[in-house]
């Protein structure tokens, strides 16, 4: 056991990379985000939205999913989804540098433990249960609602309609879908409030 529980600590190690591991995202104060407080409020918006979902959940293993998923950034580093979402090159280099990364996690924690963590983050990645869409959509929400309260200055064009691509991730389920909605309405009326035209980014949509 022993051997197991240093293994542990190697990992909690570089998980803390994820304190400093800055995300292209700004906190009300004007702060930038890390990775670590990013995944924070995922998990915390999972454990308020898990009763109004149309499913019943395995709450255990959603939040394990949460937890893990952002673990790989601390060796991959964050990639905002603007840099991959029009360039497929972009997106490979991304994913292989992330599958490397939790396969360095796997050998680190070594038997079943690593086995499990890499099982779950794949399980996350490939959207291939209820528990992982509900990760996935979780992910994107939390990431659009940290921008609503961000200044508008730190947004770049391109998330003006962004705001409103979240569809795809949510509308499998009806808490989700009435969830993003809200958001969605927030980044409207900012956007609004900041002189934006919305006719122009629905032209960009």
């Amino acid at each position: 056991m022993n051997e197991a529980l240093k293994r542990i600590l190697e990992v909690l190690k570089l998980a803390e990379k994820l304190k400093y591991e800055l995300r292209h995202s700004w906190l009300s104060n004007g702060r930038q985000e890390s990775v670590a407080e990013h995944s924070w409020r995922v998990t915390l918006m999972a454990v308020f939205l898990e009763p109004y979902l149309g499913k019943q959940v395995d709450t255990a293993k959603l939040l394990k999913m949460i937890t893990i998923h952002d673990l790989v950034e601390a060796e991959a580093t964050d990639i905002p989804a603007f840099d991959t979402m029009d360039n497929q090159q972009a997106q490979m280099e991304k994913q292989e540098r992330e599958l490397q990364a939790i396969e360095n996690i796997r050998k680190m924690l070594g038997g079943d433990l690593g086995n499990d963590i890499q099982q779950l983050w794949m399980e996350f990645e490939d959207k291939s249960s209820y528990e992982a869409k509900v990760a996935n959509a979780l992910d994107k929400l939390e990431a659009q609602l940290q921008h609503n309260e961000a200044d508008i200055a730190t947004w770049l064009e391109v998330e003006y309609k962004m705001s409103f691509m979240l569809g795809k991730h949510t509308d499998f389920d009806q808490a989700l879908t009435s969830f993003r909605q809200l958001v969605e309405q927030e980044a409207e009326s900012k956007l609004k409030k900041a002189g934006v035209s919305l006719n122009e980014v629905n032209h960009l949509l």
